[in-house]
């Protein structure tokens, strides 16, 4: 089992695998900003705490599925959270943070997630 700091790093790394993605550490009260194309579309609080930046339309289908909540100070900016709390989170993490890299990057034909979470942050996984 990876400690909150490993999980964390894998995390920072997957995002920084994706095209054209930098990192700004400590940007304003984000731990971690990620750009993309000039825009901030993920920041991450602490260990695993993500708050992700999605069109209008993604944003609420990803909620109405119960795959992420709602951020708590912006959701009229798109912003829902994820929050990574072991290995089983680190891919339904991705599928959102592609999600919304694809729409800031302006591009196209992102894989759509295949997990779920429910009310208490746990995921589940459809068969």
């Amino acid at each position: 089992m990876k400690s909150r700091t490993e999980l964390h790093q894998e995390l920072r790394q997957r995002i920084l695998n994706l095209s054209d993605v930098t990192e700004r550490q400590n940007a304003g009260i984000h731990e971690d900003a990620f750009f993309v194309a000039g825009k901030m579309f993920l920041h991450v609080h602490g260990h695993g705490h993500c708050d992700i930046r999605l069109s209008k339309g993604d944003q609420e289908r990803v909620l109405a599925q119960g795959k992420a909540r709602s951020h708590r100070w912006a959701p009229e900016a798109g912003y829902v959270t994820f929050v990574v709390r072991g290995e089983g989170d680190l891919e339904p993490a991705m599928d959102l943070i592609r999600i919304s890299h694809s729409h800031f990057a302006g591009t196209q034909g992102v894989p759509r997630m295949e997990h779920a979470i429910d009310p208490t942050g746990t995921v589940v996984t459809r068969s």
